[in-house]
């Protein structure tokens, strides 16, 4: 009885500690990859993501990672394939990157969906520092990209 009532408790602190964990980002830090339907070079050849696209971590497996596109797609990709480096990509039709995280800040640059922007820092709700390729930077707000 007091073996199942500790296995109980390890496995609640085990849920608990689960729901605090953080949404990892990584982005693709290859020319191109391939993402399969297992984690395995044998499983199914799905589709090419190329350099520097976000992507959710949702499970990780021996050198392996299941990730989520902007989406929604799930699939594995090689572990040795994603670096550290944080990435957004654009969703809306338009993204404006302002001066500042304020909607009234003067406008620096509007991005075209599927654009990457590189994640530099959080800003207030709703916003986030971001770098365009070209030098860029200013602020954009969350509802325009995906990978925060």
């Amino acid at each position: 009885m007091q073996i199942r009532r500790r296995t109980i408790a390890a496995l609640a602190l085990l849920c608990l500690g689960g729901a605090a964990q953080a949404i990892d980002y990584r982005s693709v830090d290859v020319p191109a990859a391939v993402l399969y339907d297992a984690p395995s070079q044998k499983g199914k050849k799905l589709y090419l993501i190329k350099a520097q696209t976000p992507v959710e971590v949702v499970v990780r497996l021996e050198g392996w990672c299941k990730v989520r596109d902007a989406e929604g797609t799930l699939a594995w990709i090689e572990a040795r394939n994603l670096g550290e480096r944080r990435m957004l990509v654009v969703t809306a039709a338009k993204a404006e990157i302002r001066q500042s995280d304020k909607i009234e800040a003067p406008l620096v640059v509007e991005i075209d969906k599927g654009v990457g922007l590189e994640f530099i820092e959080p800003a207030s709700p709703g916003w986030a520092k971001v770098r365009h390729r070209d030098g860029a930077t200013g602020y954009v707000r969350s509802l325009q990209v995906w990978g925060l």
